[in-house]
């Protein structure tokens, strides 16, 4: 069994719920970012532009490039092979965060750790959802098993977009409900 997200960019709306419920999980509204990120691009030019986003975490690899290269195995894969971060094991090399194609793991400097996304691992153990998940108003995130994801939503679902690495590089356990603008080169990320 493989956990993971499933990302449903057809139902996001950007609202980033599940970007500021992952910040109060993690208590890092004072420094500004979450494990979780929201990011909105558009395509095209006008008259003929398409505006996509995404909702991006730690998509828990298959080949972790942060766990084979951290040197004191503070990133580790758990017997759910989810990969997890250690605070007591971590010397705060930042190895993890040069190696990940994702940007998941992030430095607090004020706090000398790294944060990354876990599931949730503690509320999961208690029968909860991640925050991420049960913030979002849209149902556009899920998590579980991939093989059921994949059951629930259909085979038109790809683990690489535009704006990702591509997913041969560290097998990520990430399921996409594409737009058709968000396959397509040529993008811009876009601040409103």
């Amino acid at each position: 069994m493989s956990l993971g997200f499933y990302f449903d960019m057809t139902r996001c709306s950007g609202c980033a719920a599940c970007r500021t419920a992952c910040q109060d999980r993690f208590d890092l509204f004072e420094v500004g970012f979450a494990p979780r990120r929201v990011h909105r691009y558009q395509t095209g030019t006008f008259p003929s532009v398409a505006g996509y986003v995404t909702s991006v975490s730690c998509n828990h690899c298959e080949k972790p490039a942060c766990v084979e290269n951290c040197p004191t195995g503070a990133m580790f894969k758990n017997k759910d092979g989810l990969v997890l971060h250690d605070d007591d094991v971590c010397i705060s090399c930042q190895t993890c965060l040069n190696v990940c194609p994702y940007g998941a793991p992030q430095y607090i400097e004020a706090e000398n750790l790294v944060v990354k996304c876990d599931t949730c691992n503690a509320l999961r153990e208690g029968g909860y959802l991640p925050v991420c998940v049960d913030a979002c108003p849209y149902r556009a995130l899920e998590f579980g098993d991939l093989n059921e994801l994949r059951l629930a939503h259909g085979d038109d679902l790809v683990q690489e977009v535009s704006v990702l690495p591509s997913a041969d590089v560290t097998g990520p356990n990430l399921l996409i409900k594409s737009r058709e603008a968000a396959l397509e080169s040529g993008y811009r990320e876009v601040t409103y």
